[in-house]
């Protein structure tokens, strides 16, 4: 077997070096020939798996975060080369929901040197001017795309209490978002939602943000989407709602909905969609769901 192992060099800081390493021995042991390809840039990375797909490789893994498997996602969709994932960046949701630990390269190899594989599904977000993009977790848009817009311009300070200020200016500046949702059923029927919310994300899988369960009944293989949706209710009842949405628990609330659908269509003015964590583009965005669009290595 080939396998083309796709390094971010950013993730960690370096501390995947190690676990790469690890994973690469690993799998020559057993006889896999390992091609490591690292990009500097996203266009770069994309273009060198391209070149070892078009060469022939039996699989692709992936050492990084949601971004980075966002790249190979592309590129994999609608093919029968199987996906791993070495879970060493910063956000290892889509990882995570395929039950790789983070930075286990055990479980990694195993997978691949076992072949357990199994199909699963994506989402496509279809832009304004009907270009689209494949992604594996959460599409957000809001408040929360809002903190990542500040938290991408802000030079200072770095790391993780970048995003913990960005939170906090945003969180100040709340006010009520006007949405219009449009959701169409997995029986056909349409839903239409027009109204204030601070929030609306649609989930392929259940966590975003290294973990938040916004979707907490999503799955990978159900061929829909799930969507929540959180109304305005006040600073002092978002405080405490917070909580529950890391949890998971915020479904019984008042101030969310969820629904379930094929297909959404998302539209507020000025607010930019994100996906896998990475800027997908302004709104309006369409959503559907790809189903059985990935074969991945599971642990």
């Amino acid at each position: 077997m080939d396998v083309a192992l796709l390094v971010n060099p950013a993730a960690r800081a370096g501390a995947h070096t190690v676990v790469v390493d690890e994973v690469s021995a690993r799998l020559r042991g057993h006889g896999i020939r390992v091609a490591v390809i690292s990009g500097g840039s996203a266009a770069d990375s994309s273009s060198l798996l391209r070149a070892a797909l078009d060469v022939g490789t039996d699989a692709v893994l992936v050492a990084g975060g949601d971004g980075t498997v966002n790249l190979a996602i592309q590129e994999l969709a609608g093919t029968n080369t199987p996906l791993g994932i070495v879970p060493v960046g910063t956000g290892n949701d889509f990882a995570a929901a395929l039950g790789l630990r983070e930075l286990r390269a055990e479980a990694t190899a195993a997978a691949v040197i076992a072949g357990r594989t199994r199909r699963v599904d994506l989402a496509r977000a279809t832009r304004a001017d009907d270009s689209s993009r494949l992604y594996a977790t959460v599409l957000a848009a809001g408040f929360d795309s809002k903190v990542n817009d500040r938290a991408n311009g802000m030079t200072w300070p770095r790391g993780h209490s970048r995003y913990d200020i960005a939170v906090l200016i945003e969180f100040l500046r709340l006010r009520d978002l006007p949405f219009r949702v449009e959701l169409e059923g997995a029986d056909g029927d349409v839903e239409v939602l027009d109204g204030p919310l601070v929030l609306a994300s649609v989930g392929n899988g259940p966590t975003y943000g290294g973990g938040i369960r916004i979707c907490p009944e999503a799955t990978l293989d159900d061929g829909l989407l799930d969507i929540t949706l959180v109304r305005p209710a006040g600073r002092l009842r978002l405080l405490r709602l917070l909580p529950r949405v890391y949890r998971g628990t915020h479904a019984s609330s008042p101030d969310v909905v969820m629904r379930r659908a094929r297909s959404v269509r998302l539209d507020a003015p000025a607010l930019t969609a994100y996906a896998d964590g990475d800027p997908l583009g302004a709104l309006p965005v369409r959503v559907d769901a790809v189903p059985g669009a990935l074969t991945v290595f599971t642990a």
